[in-house]
């Protein structure tokens, strides 16, 4: 796991395949709260999701990289 603090808001988050998965609002208890216009559609629409910090592999530049792909990643969101 990479290093959470060098974390910012704004960040895009990248699954190992090079699609974009979200982007940060915060890091909160180990994970990655995603914007909410990320949330998706229907009852996902309008609320966080988080990312486990476990799945991060790398922080580069602007961009959060992804230890797992974007499809297999969102599969791991939760929601609050």
């Amino acid at each position: 796991m990479a290093d959470l603090s060098n974390i910012r808001e704004h960040m895009d988050v990248i699954g190992a395949d090079g699609v974009h998965v979200g982007t940060v609002d915060a890091v909160e208890g180990g994970r990655i709260k995603l914007t909410k216009a990320d949330a998706g559609e229907g009852q996902h629409k309008g609320h966080h999701h988080y990312i486990a910090g476990g799945l991060v592999a790398a922080v580069e530049g602007e961009a959060v990289r992804l230890s797992a792909n974007a499809d297999v990643a969102v599969t791991f969101e939760e929601e609050a």
